[in-house]
């Protein structure tokens, strides 16, 4: 009986001690295991966005409670908005040197330092959301964004998207191209370079300050991004002409962006709980944009000081003559940029065959009379 005593004594002690002397088992009261030692990784993201900002913010709050709960607290991060921790438009730098683990933006905002990263957000006449997953998942997109973001120390997966946005507020109607010219518009990424081109001043700002901009006249024009966010923003409120389509950006994808170092010290389940929940996180934003962008639409709609407009057809024509040379300037000046525009555009032309007698003769067999 004693030599038994002594062998579950002896297992006991086995079972609870490591090779290295650490306990693998925190025992809280004797003789019962409370819990596995693990290492915890406490991390801080910072997004682009206003603090309490719907479906963005809220989605990038989401996505860190969703990776605590599935981790059982192994990773645990800690999300601020834009400006609570770093400025809204220095979010890739933070994350690049480590300031940060983790950033929320969208890829165009870096196009001063990053410039192909923007076929990774929006491209003006270019592919709508479901194009877009289609290219990133599926294309190559996902691996040409990892190569151009690992310079930098960064990974990034997508963590959202828009939808098919609106072309923007104005504060005077738009009947030609002349009208655009010389207006200063807030509008970022290469919807802003082709907006330049056709004699626009384009602003890059936070959305935290596009409002005050609107109303005091800093600004004549802003796009945001649609009825929901714009009319929750004020914007309505700042200007009276409410423009559609969105042509500068047809499907704006989100990033989850992370520090290439810190990544790689992950263990290998907890990387995969991070790209499944951003996967599922960019679903259930998108989701969001659809559905209470079609219910905002209908209540600014009932406002009577808001005219909602279509641009004229010769507008958009300039505006898509202007998108092609934009692009093809800034291939020249980019290898990197030209690469992955040649690997968009092709990806675009097989996926417009198929789109073309799905979605869009689909929609247009509704449109019948």
């Amino acid at each position: 009986m004693i030599r038994h005593k002594l062998l579950f004594i002896s297992i006991a002690c086995f079972l609870l001690t490591a090779c290295d002397g650490k306990p693998l088992i925190d025992v809280g009261a004797p003789g019962i295991a409370k819990s596995v030692s693990v290492q915890v990784h406490k991390w801080k993201m910072v997004t682009t966005w206003p603090a309490n900002f719907p479906v963005f913010q809220e989605g990038a709050v989401k996505f860190a409670n969703d990776v605590r709960l599935m981790s059982n607290g192994r990773l645990d991060i800690q999300v601020y908005a834009g400006g609570e921790l770093v400025p809204a438009l220095q979010v890739f730098d933070a994350v690049s040197q480590g300031i940060v683990e983790v950033g929320h933006g969208s890829p165009y905002y870096w196009a001063g330092v990053v410039p192909a990263a923007q076929f990774f957000s929006s491209v003006p006449f270019g592919m709508t959301a479901k194009g877009m997953n289609a290219w990133i998942y599926n294309g190559g997109g996902l691996e040409l964004w990892h190569e151009l973001y690992k310079p930098f120390n960064l990974i990034s997966f997508p963590m959202g998207n828009t939808g098919l946005q609106m072309g923007g507020w104005f504060n005077k109607k738009i009947d030609s191209i002349d009208d655009i010219k010389g207006l200063r518009m807030r509008i970022p990424g290469l919807g802003g370079k082709v907006f330049k081109k056709a004699g626009g001043n384009p602003v890059l700002m936070a959305g935290g300050e596009i409002y005050t901009a609107l109303e005091r006249g800093t600004l004549d024009a802003t796009e945001w991004v649609a009825p929901f966010h714009d009319m929750r923003l004020g914007l309505n409120r700042a200007s009276d002409y409410y423009y559609y389509p969105g042509w500068h950006e047809p499907g704006t994808v989100f990033e989850l962006m992370l520090n290439l170092s810190k990544w790689q010290e992950l263990e290998s389940d907890l990387q995969k709980i991070v790209e499944v929940t951003a996967a599922a996180t960019s679903e259930w934003i998108y989701a969001q944009m659809e559905y209470n962008n079609q219910k905002a639409l209908q209540e600014l709609r009932l406002k009577k000081n808001v005219t909602i407009l279509s641009f004229p057809d010769d507008v958009l024509r300039v505006l898509k003559d202007m998108t092609k040379l934009t692009l093809a300037e800034e291939s020249d000046n980019s290898a990197d940029f030209k690469r992955v525009y040649e690997a968009y555009e092709a990806f675009r032309e097989d996926y417009n065959k198929w789109n073309n007698i799905a979605e869009e003769a689909y929609s247009d067999a509704l449109r019948l009379q």
